[in-house]
């Protein structure tokens, strides 16, 4: 079985977690219906609905071992919630952002690529990096929250 995948951040080509995809089908660029925001949180970006932003991305589609994938790397359904949104080519999954969004700077805009492409977008933001893997990221949020050093 193949799903259709809307994605908007560390997973859009060329960005460190796109390697993820391989073997998907690259359908498309799509920019989402204004009634989200898109979150910077830390290393990479988070949707949530309830906003006014058109968020860009790419829709993919991809097998059940790649969604799979997708949702290892999104912690879904804990951290993650994935829903269906209308695309051009068919109705996609997104993965919404279920965290607290308190002090979270909203991306402008909706563009990721264009956020981390500003030098003084990130350093604004107080962020090191966005090319950090989300995977690494995560693990080390993790292993905060263990000693309780969040």
């Amino acid at each position: 079985m193949h799903h259709r995948v809307f994605v908007y951040g560390t997973l859009l080509r060329g960005d460190v977690n796109h390697h993820l995809l391989e073997g998907a089908e690259f359908l498309g660029p799509h920019r989402t219906a204004p009634c989200f925001g898109l979150y910077l949180l830390g290393a990479y970006p988070g949707i949530a609905r309830g906003g006014t932003t058109a968020v860009r991305g790419e829709v993919f589609r991809v097998d059940g071992a790649g969604l799979r994938r997708l949702d290892h790397l999104e912690d879904y359904p804990r951290l993650y919630d994935r829903q269906r949104i209308p695309t051009p080519y068919g109705w996609a999954w997104i993965y919404l952002y279920r965290g607290s969004l308190e002090n979270r700077p909203l991306i402008r805009g909706g563009d990721w690529r264009a956020f981390a492409a500003d030098p003084d977008s990130i350093r604004a933001a107080g962020v090191r990096s966005t090319r950090d893997s989300k995977t690494r990221h995560r693990r080390q949020e993790r292993l905060l929250v263990g000693t309780g050093g969040r």
